[in-house]
């Protein structure tokens, strides 16, 4: 990731906290297409980054911007592999961290989390939830809070997403971008990628149509974009076995629906059966070991396919944001 470091807050001198995140690989993923009924279906499979998801790349930039500012201490709600990525990261920072959770939140996860040495404390209720005794706790210790949006550098190394697309499509970036939608940060972040992007010089033509996908259990975005609503009203109760889509309303929520309509493109929701099935075909089909939320891409470019608000001749981007092993006992 940080072979970008020029398109990222870095001081000249400064050493990234790093494990090797990012330089995942753009699967072709042609049986699938077939019997989707696409002609060109690409996966960036962010499985094999070093904690396992997405989730590694903002953590990195996070905590080496805070560690560069003096932080002591690091806290983070996580609906799962953001805490395990701020375990990992910074451990590597030698610094110590805690870690809210939903006490539903696959075991796994909880292992790894435990694993890289952070404080983990387990709470009765969604990561809205995990969220408030976070940032209660930040507030007493002065721990630094890397939640989703509430610091400037989780998205820098969101941002990465895009680059690396870009530069792995040879600056010819693909039709659309079908993304699982939790807090939204990648999604963001490669929007913001691509403009610069395109502001640059790098780029040209149309940029990507993105497409958030949500599970109908907790589809704020998708409701809030369908109204054309600015702004997400929280899902009441939210439920889905993709906890990285139990995000009942994304404090991002603005930037999100911006995104996806000066792209051109939109949202929509899957079901659990629906997820969970396309997942067992990404690693039956591809043999990718794809995320219940990298399930939810498949299934939602199905959908968006059987809607008409993807062309068969489209080349297609489905991101598989995390390992299906952290959610399997």
């Amino acid at each position: 990731m940080w072979r970008y470091r020029e398109w990222l807050p870095l001081d000249p001198d400064e050493q990234a906290v790093s494990l090797g995140e990012g330089g995942t690989p753009l699967l072709n993923a042609a049986r699938l297409a077939n019997r989707a009924g696409f002609e060109r279906l690409l996966v960036k499979d962010e499985s094999v980054n070093p904690t396992g998801s997405f989730k590694a790349r903002g953590l990195s930039a996070a905590v080496t911007r805070a560690r560069a500012a003096g932080a002591t201490r690091f806290v983070v709600p996580t609906a799962g592999n953001a805490g395990i990525a701020l375990a990992a990261y910074a451990a590597r920072a030698g610094l110590p961290a805690r870690v809210y959770a939903p006490r539903t939140t696959p075991g796994p996860i909880l292992t790894q989390i435990r694993c890289f040495g952070a404080e983990l404390i387990l709470i009765d209720g969604h990561i809205g939830d995990c969220g408030r005794a976070a940032r209660a706790w930040a507030s007493e210790s002065g721990a630094v809070d890397v939640s989703t949006l509430r610091e400037p550098y989780r998205i820098e190394g969101k941002k990465t997403l895009g680059l690396e697309l870009a530069e792995q499509t040879v600056w010819t970036l693909p039709d659309v971008i079908v993304y699982p939608t939790g807090g939204g940060t990648g999604l963001i972040g490669m929007w913001k990628a691509f403009n610069e992007l395109r502001d640059a010089g790098w780029v040209d033509g149309r940029l990507p149509r993105m497409f958030a996908v949500q599970a109908t259990g907790c589809a704020p975005v998708v409701q809030a974009f369908e109204h054309g609503a600015d702004r997400c009203t929280a899902c009441p109760d939210p439920q889905t076995v993709a906890a990285g889509l139990r995000v009942p309303g994304p404090f991002g929520d603005r930037l999100i629906l911006t995104a996806l309509r000066e792209s051109g493109g939109g949202a929509v929701a899957v079901s659990d059966p629906e997820l969970t099935e396309a997942a067992e075909q990404f690693m039956r089909v591809e043999g990718i070991d794809a995320a219940p939320e990298g399930g939810a891409t498949l299934a939602g470019a199905r959908a968006l396919l059987r809607q008409g608000a993807i062309r068969p001749a489209d080349t297609v981007v489905l991101f598989n944001t995390g390992a299906g092993w952290l959610y399997r006992a």
